[in-house]
């Protein structure tokens, strides 16, 4: 799938999603809102994903917003500002489940990111189960620079990701977070000096990935995200349901324990396709 904004490949059983404007520094436009949810719905409807690698063209990753359809988030015109602000709401919480797939996807998602992480960017990169960028890469919660509190996910994500106080200074400065630091307070887990050794590597983890059971992987990131989310004591009663629920009868487990036993590679199945009318409960 190849759209104006998006652009997909799947190879080896990796999904590689992959922004394609770079002449706009992969900024998103209207284009982006569409198709984004779009190649997320056809990663969940193949039966050949195991992973996700989310990457961008030219020299930014992504510059946020692009301003030029910023009229494009207003909503619908109406004498009535109740109607109108309910509208508006709605607006946003589309936009979330949009932003969002990454987090709700089956498999998980890792981010190459170079160059600028702005705004928009970073809502989406916050969603992702790994992040990984270039040494020059710089990431702003760029919301507060234009004279708005940010509104699609970093407020709420980011400081489950890095320390508390490092989260609110970004937030309240706009200041650049650049490649190191961004290893150092734990948002990304390795920096690369060009973008060309970049996606190697998070290729190569991908294929580690793509190499186990793709239902114990879905089950440790579901698992994972209910736990970020819940007590401790909830997700241990999860975790029991979950098991209880594929672990009895599953091939995965015998086929693990045989093949490590034989000293050979694993051979696992599959998950099930997702029907494209049919999204998971809760998005």
């Amino acid at each position: 799938m190849t759209g104006k904004a998006v652009k997909l490949e799947v190879a080896d059983q990796i999904a590689h999603v992959i922004l394609n404007r770079p002449d706009e520094f992969n900024s998103l436009n209207p284009d982006f809102w569409v198709e984004f949810p779009a190649v997320f719905d056809e990663i969940e409807a193949r039966d050949d994903v195991r992973v996700v690698v989310l990457s961008s063209t030219g020299k930014h990753f992504c510059a946020g917003l692009d301003l030029n359809s910023f009229k494009s988030l207003n909503a619908p015109s109406t004498q009535d500002e109740g109607r109108k602000r309910e509208a508006f709401r709605r607006h946003l919480l589309d936009l979330h489940d949009r932003i969002g797939r990454l987090e709700k996807c089956r498999y998980p998602v890792l981010a190459a990111i170079q160059g600028a992480c702005v705004g928009g960017g970073l809502d989406m990169t916050v969603c992702a189960d790994m992040r990984y960028c270039t040494r020059d890469a710089f990431f702003v919660v760029q919301e507060v620079n234009i004279g708005m509190a940010p509104d699609l996910g970093t407020l709420q994500r980011l400081p489950r990701l890095i320390p508390a106080g490092i989260a609110r200074e970004l937030a309240f400065t706009g200041r650049r977070m650049y490649g190191e630091e961004a290893r150092q307070v734990g948002y990304v887990n390795n920096v690369f000096d060009t973008q060309e050794e970049l996606l190697a590597a998070v290729m190569e983890i991908a294929r580690g990935i793509a190499a186990k059971s793709p239902l114990a992987v879905h089950g440790s990131k579901e698992l994972m995200n209910y736990a970020r989310d819940h007590s401790v004591a909830d997700s241990l009663n999860y975790v029991a349901i979950w098991t209880a629920a594929t672990l009895p009868g599953g091939r995965d487990l015998r086929e693990g324990v045989t093949a490590f036993r034989e000293k050979r590679d694993a051979a696992y199945d599959n998950l099930f396709p997702v029907e494209r009318n049919r999204r998971p409960h809760g998005d």
